[in-house]
Parts: C-alpha cells; sequence; structure tokens
C-alpha cells in the first residue's frame, strides 16, 4: 500500500504551477477588464488543479501498465514502482476528474453552456495523453495539447467565466503562461529522452534530438517575456513587473543549455514552476494595476 507521501509524490506538486498559473493569470486579466469574480475564480483553479492532478495519476497509470516507468531516471511513479495498485491510481485519476467536472458544471451553468463542450475535451486530453490505445503523448502530441489547455483555455476560460467575453489581455497572458508551461513539458521530455526511446514513447524531445529540445526549451522561455513587452507597449507599462520573474527563470535555462542530463534535469522542473508562478503573479498585479 502506496503511503501518503507517494500519493502526494505522484500527484507531482512541483508542477503544479503550470495549472495555478493560467487561472492567476486569467483573474488578472478579468480583473483588468473590471470582471473579477472571486468565487468563479476559485472554482475555475479547483478544475485546473484537479485536471493537472487528474492527468498526473493517468500517466502513472498509463505509462505504469505499459511499462515505460520501469526504468524511470525521475522520481518513481506508483503503478511503475509497485506501491500501488494500477486500479486504484486509475480511480483516483478518475475521482480527481470528476471533481474538475462538478465545478466545472457550475461554471458552464451559470456563464455558457457550450462550456460543457471544453470541459469534456479537457477531460479527453488529460487521458488520452497516455491511455487509450493510440495515446497522443507517445506521438509528440503533448506539447500542443498542452499549450492549447494550460494556456489557451485556462487563460482565457478563466477570464471568460467573469468577464463573459474575451479580452486581448486574456489572449496575451496565454500565450505566455502557455510558452512556460510547454517548456516545463519539455524539460521533463528532455531528461526521459534515452527510457522513452527504449520504451518505444515518441514524444517531441524524442523525435527533435538533445540539442534541438533545449533550444525550444530556451525558445519558449523567450516567447514568454516577449509577451511581457507587447502587453506593456498595447496594455500598459505595469505589465512589465512580471520581468522581475526573469532572473528565476535564468537558472533553469542556464542548467538545460550547458547540457545536463538525467536526474540532473530534475531540479529545472521546480525551478521552471517557480518562474512561471511568478510570472503569473507579477502579470496579473501589473494588470490589475492597469
Amino acid at each position: 500500500m502506496a503511503t501518503p507521501a507517494q500519493w502526494l509524490d505522484g500527484a507531482r506538486p512541483r508542477t503544479l504551477s503550470a495549472s495555478i498559473s493560467p487561472v492567476v493569470a486569467g483573474s488578472g486579466a478579468a480583473a483588468a477588464a473590471g470582471s473579477f469574480v472571486a468565487w468563479k475564480a476559485a472554482l475555475a483553479l479547483v478544475v485546473a488543479v484537479a485536471l493537472q492532478v487528474g492527468s498526473n495519476y493517468a500517466n502513472d497509470y498509463s505509462d505504469g501498465i505499459r511499462g515505460t516507468d520501469d526504468n524511470r531516471v525521475g522520481p518513481q511513479r506508483l503503478v511503475g514502482s509497485g506501491a500501488a495498485r494500477p486500479k486504484t491510481v486509475k480511480a483516483v485519476a478518475f475521482g480527481c476528474f470528476a471533481v474538475a467536472a462538478v465545478c466545472g458544471l457550475v461554471l458552464a451553468l451559470t456563464t455558457a453552456w457550450w462550456l460543457l463542450l471544453v470541459g469534456v475535451a479537457a477531460v479527453a486530453a488529460a487521458w488520452f495523453y497516455t491511455g487509450g490505445s493510440r495515446p497522443y503523448g507517445y506521438y509528440a502530441l503533448g506539447e500542443i495539447s498542452v499549450f492549447v489547455f494550460f494556456g489557451l483555455v485556462a487563460v482565457i476560460g478563466t477570464t471568460y467565466v467573469q468577464a463573459g467575453r474575451v479580452t486581448w489581455p486574456a489572449v496575451a497572458c496565454a500565450f505566455g503562461v502557455g510558452a512556460l508551461t510547454c517548456a516545463l513539458l519539455v524539460a521533463n521530455n528532455l531528461r526521459d529522452i534515452p527510457t522513452d526511446r527504449e520504451s518505444g514513447k515518441r514524444t517531441l524531445a524524442v523525435v527533435m534530438g538533445d540539442r534541438a529540445s533545449r533550444l525550444l526549451y530556451a525558445g519558449l522561455q523567450v516567447v514568454a517575456y516577449v509577451v511581457v513587452v507587447l502587453l506593456a507597449v498595447t496594455v500598459t507599462p505595469w505589465t512589465l513587473l512580471a520581468l522581475l520573474s526573469l532572473p528565476l527563470a535564468v537558472r533553469p535555462v542556464a542548467t538545460v543549455l550547458r547540457g545536463t542530463t538525467g536526474r540532473a534535469l530534475i531540479p529545472v522542473l521546480r525551478d521552471n514552476g517557480v518562474a512561471e508562478l511568478a510570472y503569473a503573479v507579477l502579470l496579473a498585479v501589473g494588470l490589475v494595476l492597469a
């Protein structure tokens, strides 16, 4: 039986900034439009976090039963290590999806019915990333999904359920936060290139190769900070506050570009997460001040 600590590790708390950051940035954009609604922001946060945690457990289950995690370089997984039964991990994953569905239903019923379709698509994307007979995460499509659902959908959706419309700051924030979340996945898959290649998991990092993946990681960071400048020019100079997070992004970028491999890349995930959350918070503060 897995311990509480192992279940917590299975939720991958070091990467949860990927679900928190878009809600923070989207709420900042809603505030800039004069439409911040606290309870809707809170529900959006629950939806985002529950979807990510559910996705993490679903990946643990699917990769575990396929044998992909048998020789992991990163932290041990519940199924791959034998710490928990596959059916238990699967049940917890769907429990998280159920929480996200209930909260999402409330948001849809109080905003627009078609958001139900977006919610269904988000749950499907979370499960079929590594689940099903042809998981798209095994075909170099993981980063695209992350950008769409943890960037565009999460940020713009958070703004929309509060403001009832899509705004330019929300779209811009979606690109910035989405780029940083993609960078998180790129770093994770960069670390796992040898074991993923061996197990037949063709992530984008496996397809692109080591060097190109490292350059992509750095390029995504650049995209995020270009967004800050665009917002400063088109909306308010206060968004330049987000540049204060840049020093936090330097260390993980330097680690990746110097050619670090294996377990030594694990701190990059933590540092990337901290930088992303700081970026989102500072961007939201700038938009609120506007």
